[in-house]
């Protein structure tokens, strides 16, 4: 089981964000900008395009929603989309909040935030992706 299926099914905290029965998004704990999000599938999959294409397609269209509600809690022009993979066996994407395209590098030191800053930034969205998914 991968360290993103125990977080999803609770046995390891998170700053959750937006959830539905198949999809799962929760705040970076290193963040590269404020609000930047990991969005994964329930389902364990190595590789994000080794999805089923449904299932990819419904994942973006989370990723979208989800983006959105960042977009209304985080000042910021655009909101990034990577993927990468390769630290955790489970399929993901990064949405970033962007100001610069500098924003997006893996290369950059985390932001600082504290728990409550955390805490009160999962809260915003949370209560914005209730509205749209």
């Amino acid at each position: 089981m991968t360290i993103f299926s125990k977080i999803i099914k609770g046995e390891i905290p998170c700053y959750k964000v937006a959830e539905n029965d198949r999809f799962f998004a929760f705040l970076d704990i290193r963040p590269m900008t404020k609000g930047h999000t990991l969005v994964v599938p329930v389902s364990e999959v190595d590789y994000l395009f080794d999805l089923p294409d449904d299932e990819l397609a419904d994942m973006m269209v989370f990723a979208k929603k989800v983006a959105t509600a960042i977009r209304e809690v985080v000042p910021c022009k655009r909101v990034g989309i990577a993927v990468l993979g390769m630290e955790v066996p489970h399929a993901h994407i990064h949405l970033v909040p962007l100001n610069k395209e500098s924003d997006l590098s893996f290369q950059r030191s985390p932001v600082e935030l504290t728990a409550q800053e955390m805490e009160e930034l999962a809260a915003a969205i949370l209560q914005r992706t209730k509205d749209l998914i």
